[in-house]
């Protein structure tokens, strides 16, 4: 097998892109960091999430409310059957 063959040398170059792509994301991260989530308080975030199957009439939509209060967020992962027993 040569070295030199096309498929070796765009293979070659494909990685070299994609490993610098990566080092320089790794770099970008660590010296401009951005805050991720949101910040808690009152209320709730509002996400809209849709769906179309790319025919006429076709489709979902719904709105998903999350609560911006971390202790009611952690709650709503509580199964319901135990939510009424005393844990402590």
């Amino acid at each position: 097998m040569a070295w030199t063959t096309p498929i070796v040398l765009l293979s070659g170059a494909l990685l070299a892109v994609l490993l610098a792509r990566a080092v320089w994301v790794v770099w970008y991260e660590k010296r401009f960091p951005q805050e991720r989530g949101t910040a808690p308080g009152e209320g709730y975030t509002e996400i809209e999430a849709n769906y179309h199957s790319g025919g006429p009439g076709g489709g979902h939509s719904s709105i998903i409310r999350v609560p911006k209060d971390p202790q009611e967020y952690a709650r709503s992962f509580v199964p319901h059957h135990a939510k009424g027993k005393d844990h402590e």
